[in-house]
């Protein structure tokens, strides 16, 4: 940890060069986020949290489900059918450390403006 700002050593290449791929794209970041902050969420209202169609957000689901990120849970409720997503401990740790390469990015602009 950098001493005094809670983050990880910056590592010698750029920040921006840890950034994970499948985690950094807006729409999948926003699904392990909100997915961090419930036990699980319904597919609904991750569509219309983060604006996206049922099509585009299945595809990012996708992708998160193949990278082993979340567990998609298929199910009924009364007689309506439901998708509840929740995020995995692999999904858990690669939030933690995307979001510990964006306060390095943080740091390094804010250090960079000066007082």
């Amino acid at each position: 940890m950098t001493p005094g700002t809670g983050t990880p050593e910056p590592e010698a290449g750029h920040p921006v060069t840890g950034l994970d791929e499948v985690v950094h794209q807006r729409a999948r970041l926003g699904i392990l986020t909100i997915a961090h902050e419930a036990r699980r969420v319904e597919f609904g209202y991750l569509r219309t949290h983060l604006e996206l169609t049922a099509g585009n957000l299945s595809r990012h689901l996708s992708v998160l489900e193949t990278a082993g990120l979340i567990e998609i849970e298929k199910g009924y409720e009364g007689r309506r059918g439901r998708t509840w997503i929740t995020l995995t401990a692999a999904g858990r740790s690669a939030l933690t450390d995307e979001v510990a390469r964006l306060k390095q990015l943080i740091i390094r602009v804010e250090s960079a403006n000066g007082p």
